[in-house]
């Protein structure tokens, strides 16, 4: 969770998934300017519309049933 740093900026900041590293989930970190909360949230909804990384499950875990 690298956000914090962000946070403690006072700058915003958020975590996407974006793909995997020996089926462990990695994110992407998108910072902004102060105030910018607006313009990162699209960024993020725009990536995840592109792409599928947010609903890909990790081998280790297809074969149980989650909620």
């Amino acid at each position: 969770i690298y956000t914090i740093c962000a946070n403690l900026a006072g700058v915003p900041a958020l975590s996407i998934p974006c793909g995997f590293v020996r089926d462990l989930p990695v994110g992407l970190q998108i910072c902004g300017p102060h105030f910018a909360e607006a313009k990162l949230l699209n960024v993020a909804h725009a990536y995840q519309k592109e792409t599928d990384w947010h609903r890909r499950i990790p081998a280790a875990y297809q074969s149980e049933k989650l909620p």
